[in-house]
């Protein structure tokens, strides 16, 4: 392992799930909308064809092969996407039935980001329709507390679970709505330390709770923190990171934005985190953006709110490994920074940010992280 430890989101709606089926129909996964994208514009990219096939992620052989290809290329953990609605687990098959039953689990780690955001109907999305919200984001504490039994027991407990300084660490997309639905910010206070104790009951010696943070919202759903530097305190956080650049620099250009555009402005973001959040922050990177797929493909496509959202123009493995270098070298001065990148993502497929070769570019973006982090 590098001196840097480098973790991939890794979102699981590639695997038939019953609620999907409830809305699609029978065998529906997010593949659907994979194959049947179309270019929006001239020049426009798609459809993305992955060089694997639509394959079952929830199938321990077709995981093996994911495992080793992130190992194989300086990947030390996937933070798996994790959804738990008011009534029950949602799009889990992925990691409990595919990664850990893996032959070759031993070869890399895991961990949960708690995607504690409305699930929305947007697969896909027809334009300027209302939002109908499948599953709500907030839960009671009664539901906190069932997933507090689940991720300790079944996921915590872990041999395979990803940690820091023996602590495993366990990340939350929406601080917002994880409050809204607890009843406020010391409510919350009460079940992160819950969760915590629980934690550390299982033999553990603690949690690191990590927050997501940004300042622009892409879904119509997404709630940023209000006073982050209070709001991280209030709940007791030990660090925090991001999901996708976007969240931090509007897109103002369309049908395209510039990569290196965006990258630079992220830089900037970066810059500042010291004094917004007082805390740790994992620095991150993004292969690219295109939530074009998720759209109505018959619909004009106009700068009309998620998902007709601009693209990046010039992503490609040349420009990720450059940023890449870039942020090793800052990763090394950083006055709030800890050794470990978080990358969006493993297979982001139908946000045009994913790190699974395609018949484009095979196996490029791995090769830029094992060539600067391996």
């Amino acid at each position: 392992m590098s001196a840097h430890q480098i973790a991939a989101y890794y979102f699981p709606n590639y695997h038939v799930d019953r609620r999907n089926e409830e809305i699609h129909g029978p065998g529906w996964t997010e593949w659907e909308l994979v194959k049947r994208a179309e270019p929006r514009f001239p020049g426009h990219l798609q459809p993305r064809v992955p060089l694997w096939g639509y394959e079952d992620e929830s199938d321990p052989a077709v995981m093996q092969k994911k495992i080793d290809a992130a190992a194989d290329h300086a990947i030390d953990a996937w933070i798996f996407d994790w959804y738990w609605y008011e009534n029950q687990p949602f799009l889990n098959r992925a990691l409990d039935e595919g990664f850990l039953h893996a032959s070759n689990l031993e070869r890399l780690k895991f961990a949960l980001m708690w995607a504690n955001h409305d699930w929305l109907d947007i697969h896909p999305y027809k334009r300027r329709s209302p939002y109908h919200t499948l599953y709500p984001g907030p839960v009671s504490r009664e539901v906190f507390d069932q997933v507090c039994e689940e991720l300790v027991s079944k996921y915590f407990t872990h041999p395979a679970y990803w940690k820091i300084d023996g602590k495993p660490y366990f990340s939350i997309y929406e601080l917002m709505t994880l409050v809204k639905g607890l009843g406020g910010v010391q409510a919350a206070r009460q079940a992160l330390d819950h969760l915590r104790l629980k934690t550390e009951q299982a033999g553990l010696p603690g949690l690191h709770l990590n927050a997501v943070v940004w300042g622009v919202q892409i879904l119509p759903s997404e709630q940023s923190i209000r006073s982050p530097l209070e709001m991280l305190s209030a709940l007791g956080f030990d660090s925090v990171t991001s999901y996708v650049w976007i969240h931090h620099v509007p897109l103002e250009s369309f049908p395209t934005t510039p990569y290196d555009q965006v990258f630079q402005a992220y830089v900037r973001f970066w810059q500042e985190t010291g004094n917004t959040y007082g805390l740790p922050y994992f620095p991150n990177a993004s292969v690219g953006w295109d939530s074009s797929p998720r759209t109505v493909q018959s619909d004009c496509f106009t700068n009309a709110g998620y998902p007709f959202t601009p693209v990046l123009e010039g992503a490609s493995p040349a420009a990720f490994k450059a940023a890449l270098q870039e942020i090793r070298a800052r990763m090394q001065t950083g006055p709030t920074t800890a050794p470990i990148l978080t990358i969006n993502s493993w297979n982001e497929w139908t946000e045009g940010s994913y790190l699974e070769p395609d018949t484009q570019h095979g196996m490029g973006y791995l090769e830029a992280i094992r060539d600067v982090f391996g």
